[in-house]
């Protein structure tokens, strides 16, 4: 039913949990599904050096946190700029229709979090 890599993110996530103090925190929802995440980041000299997320929702979404923030580490601004949807969905061996909308929540709080970054 789900891809192997999309079950390891899920049985196995990563950054999973809380930051203390991030530079940034922000959170998105799909108000058709009802499905939550909450994305933290914590930027050192230009470069992201930690990425937390939460995630109340399905399968996919909690996949998707973890793939997002194990991309996020060590990258700077601009690289985590240029992280794409279609980059996250393949890297989870793609999803299906119904559950695309967990990839653009993730993006959705990337950009959102990203744009607090700026500020």
């Amino acid at each position: 039913m789900y891809p192997p890599e999309l079950l390891d993110h899920l049985q196995h996530p990563r950054n999973a949990g809380t930051i203390e103090s991030p530079d940034a925190s922000v959170q998105a929802e799909n108000p058709a599904c009802g499905d939550v995440m909450k994305l933290m980041l914590r930027v050192n000299n230009g470069e992201i050096s930690d990425a937390k997320y939460q995630v109340r929702g399905c399968v996919a979404a909690i996949a998707c946190g973890s793939v997002l923030t194990e991309a996020l580490v060590g990258k700077s601004i601009p690289e985590a700029a240029g992280i794409q949807r279609k980059w996250l969905v393949e890297t989870l061996g793609g999803l299906s229709h119904e559950s695309m909308h967990a990839s653009h929540l993730a993006m959705d709080c990337l950009k959102l979090a990203l744009k607090q970054l700026a500020k």
